[in-house]
């Protein structure tokens, strides 16, 4: 069974010789180290060699915004709205255009991971974004102040993903198998806002970008850290075909919870440990652990860290342990 195929029926709830692996986004700090571990030259040979079966390619972060004025352009957008108290403010404002990506670099950059599964698409991260326009404090608090203002931020922001989104679907289809898109809206314990304020201000553009995907016939891959338990029921509803990454120390985000309460509906990506266990833990407890979720996850599992940020401080044995784990190899 190859890579994407892997994938793929997992995708549709289908039996598998193994769970998917993914090892995430390794910090920049951490790539090299993994490059002189296993003896090759770059990130691409590396996840062959260890049997990655999925490969990341944003199309926003990849491809150029050929462009020198504006938001994109100038990246200074922040806090430009922490002052604003009306919509035509936030029309004036020189919102990007996704006419100016060239998207050449995605699809040169896409061909190196052939025989993958392709996570793409737009980041699609408007949450942020428009956190960082007004302030998150403010971002909060203006939702019950001027909860107008809120929303014409937001549909700038959304609209922007949508046409840099459709762009991809028609123009790029072959550089995404799955949509993925990330806003972490979860703290440690709880949601960063109530769940009346979720279902008022962000799933709303959470369906028009998960339907657009699929009126394209492309499944959906929600990112978001933190505990999110609340919604994932909404999130469901909407069309999420997977979510990621599942910060396991989260309340309510442990396995045997989103197993009871959502398995068979959602395929699971990640939830092996990284807060304690990954840059704490010994090679044999995170062989252990993987193998514990496996047991409750099933195959409908894609064996990932649970940021996919692997930071600095987590050793490298350890990495070579997860690998080994996900895929049976023996790697060291």
């Amino acid at each position: 069974m190859n890579h994407h195929e892997r994938i793929a029926r997992i995708f549709a709830g289908q039996s598998v010789d193994r769970p998917g692996f993914w090892l995430g986004n390794p910090h920049d700090e951490v790539k090299p180290r993994l490059l002189e571990h296993f003896g090759v030259s770059d990130d691409e040979a590396m996840r062959r060699l260890i049997g990655d079966d999925c490969r990341w390619y944003p199309a926003d972060w990849i491809a150029k915004y050929n462009h020198s004025e504006g938001m994109w352009a100038s990246g200074s957008y922040y806090s430009v709205f922490a002052e604003c108290e009306d919509t035509a403010t936030v029309d004036a404002y020189p919102w990007p255009d996704a006419s100016h990506f060239d998207l050449a670099p995605l699809r040169t950059k896409v061909s190196e991971g052939e025989g993958s599964w392709r996570f793409g698409g737009s980041w699609s991260c408007f949450f942020h974004n428009v956190a960082d326009m007004f302030g998150m404090e403010n971002y909060f608090m203006m939702m019950y102040s001027d909860p107008d203002v809120v929303h014409a931020v937001t549909r700038q922001m959304v609209d922007f993903f949508l046409a840099v989104n459709k762009r991809v679907y028609t123009e790029a289809r072959d550089t995404v198998d799955c949509f993925f898109f990330g806003n972490d809206f979860g703290t440690q314990n709880d949601l960063l806002v109530s769940p009346e304020k979720f279902k008022e201000f962000i799933l709303p553009y959470f369906c028009e970008l998960i339907n657009q995907a699929k009126s394209y016939d492309v499944p959906v891959q929600l990112h978001s850290c933190g505990a999110i338990y609340k919604v994932i029921p909404w999130l469901i509803d909407a069309g999420i075909d997977a979510l990621h990454p599942l910060q396991a120390k989260a309340t309510g985000m442990d396995a045997e919870t989103l197993m009871r309460e959502y398995g068979g509906k959602i395929t699971f990506v990640g939830g092996v440990d990284t807060q304690e266990l990954l840059w704490r833990g010994t090679p044999q407890q995170i062989k252990d652990e993987v193998n514990r979720l496996h047991d409750i996850f099933g195959d409908r599992w894609i064996i990932s860290p649970s940021h996919e940020a692997i930071l600095p401080e987590v050793p490298t044995e350890n990495i070579v342990a997860l690998c080994e784990a996900a895929t049976g190899m023996t790697l060291s």
